[in-house]
């Protein structure tokens, strides 16, 4: 039972729960109402994060002498080759210390060669990062390039399909009959003289549509 106990008490979150006395205020009424808080205003000056203290002058990717940091390259070199030379100056170092570690792991050098280590490391990852700028560039340019494909190949599809509709309907309007012989037909026939029924014929036939006296016309000729 004490076991029992014990495990639902370490089997807790590792990260805290969102404060629900301000996120329970973003409800959907109070934006509609506009009776949601405000964003915070832009930080102007210094701050703290991560307990460092940063500044919103600084640039982006602060220089490794602002970091107090010694820079080993010079300030115009191809990043590529020093990338290259710091990779192998950092398996050089990492073998120097196991050999010393081997034959005489007491050696003051030790923590020197930690330190270069350390700073080897650093200056990689500062390289790495002066590229962020250039990969967000790319990876914008490769989603817009997507985006413009996209459309394009919607935008076809439409056309195909909009063509398409414009056949159909051509061919239908095409398969009807034409009215206008119909009407021709119907305003040169002239009506046969029988006599009584002739005129009484005469006298259903006004206010007909043509077509319509004609064909009385044809069955009662029959």
């Amino acid at each position: 039972m004490e076991t029992t106990e014990n495990t639902d008490a370490i089997q807790v979150s590792s990260f805290p729960l969102p404060p629900a006395q301000y996120y329970k205020l973003f409800t959907d009424e109070n934006i509609r109402n506009n009776r949601a808080p405000k964003p915070p205003a832009p930080i102007q000056g210094t701050y703290q994060m991560f307990g460092q203290q940063f500044s919103t002058e600084d640039n982006i990717i602060r220089p490794l002498e602002a970091q107090g940091f010694k820079r080993l390259y010079p300030q115009h070199f191809d990043r590529k080759k020093e990338l290259k030379k710091l990779n192998h100056s950092l398996l050089v170092n990492f073998l120097d210390l196991i050999d010393l570690l081997v034959h005489n792991p007491d050696s003051p050098q030790r923590a020197e060669k930690i330190e270069d280590l350390n700073l080897l490391f650093v200056h990689i990852h500062h390289l790495l990062n002066e590229f962020r700028p250039h990969q967000a560039r790319e990876t914008l340019r490769v989603m817009m390039e997507l985006q413009q494909r996209q459309r394009i190949e919607t935008a076809q599809r439409f056309q195909n399909h909009l063509e398409k509709v414009r056949e159909m309907v051509n061919n239908a309007f095409a398969s009807l009959p034409d009215p206008t012989e119909s009407d021709r037909l119907g305003s040169t026939a002239e009506p046969m003289d029988t006599g009584d029924e002739g005129e009484a014929g005469k006298a259903r036939g006004e206010g007909c549509h043509p077509v319509d006296r004609l064909m009385c016309e044809l069955v009662e000729n029959m």
